[in-house]
């Protein structure tokens, strides 16, 4: 038995070159199924890359040109563009009751411009942020069964748990007691 042989996966195939075809369709069908910044999108073809380099199926130099081409391409051509990826994200965040420093978090971990994240959460949030903050924390605790949605006698012991909950979520402390302490879930 060879070197070559104990090194290859039980099972599979051995795959040819890396082409730059080939990372293009695997771009395609990544956006396909992901919603994806371009930061993103870079990060996923350079792992591919990074394997197939490793396998010694391509050059490491050439193919990272490869990413760099077809990544500016897609975002020229709005296959990938982190305006939208934002505004999707905002909406879809605030809607499952993240708060506005969560989903900036989430968002600069993808690789989004902090000017694009503070642009995205003021269309979605309007003029007045405390309101959709406020909002969004209804809507985690409600998920959550915090504060007000949970039954009345476990809410004074739970009390200081709720709030570091909301904390942990990334909501001051005004808006989580707001919440906590409320007698009723909104109407």
């Amino acid at each position: 038995m060879s070197d070559a042989d104990t090194r290859k996966p039980a099972g599979r195939r051995p795959r040819g070159p890396l082409k730059k075809s080939s990372l293009e369709n695997a771009a395609l069908y990544y956006l396909e199924r992901h919603a994806s910044s371009v930061e993103g999108l870079r990060r996923v073809l350079a792992r591919r890359v990074e394997r197939a380099a490793r396998e010694e199926r391509c050059d490491r130099d050439e193919a990272a040109k490869w990413v760099e081409d077809i990544v500016g391409r897609f975002a020229r051509s709005g296959l990938v563009d982190d305006r939208l990826f934002a505004e999707g994200k905002v909406a879809s965040r605030r809607r499952r009751g993240d708060s506005a420093r969560r989903i900036q978090m989430v968002l600069r971990e993808k690789g989004v411009d902090p000017e694009l994240i503070d642009q995205a959460l003021a269309g979605q949030d309007g003029d007045d942020r405390r309101t959709a903050e406020l909002e969004a924390a209804w809507r985690l605790a409600r998920r959550r069964r915090l504060g007000p949605y949970r039954a009345a006698e476990q809410r004074p012991e739970l009390r200081d748990r709720d709030l570091a909950a909301m904390a942990r979520a990334g909501f001051d402390l005004d808006t989580a007691r707001a919440v906590i302490d409320a007698e009723a879930p909104p109407a």
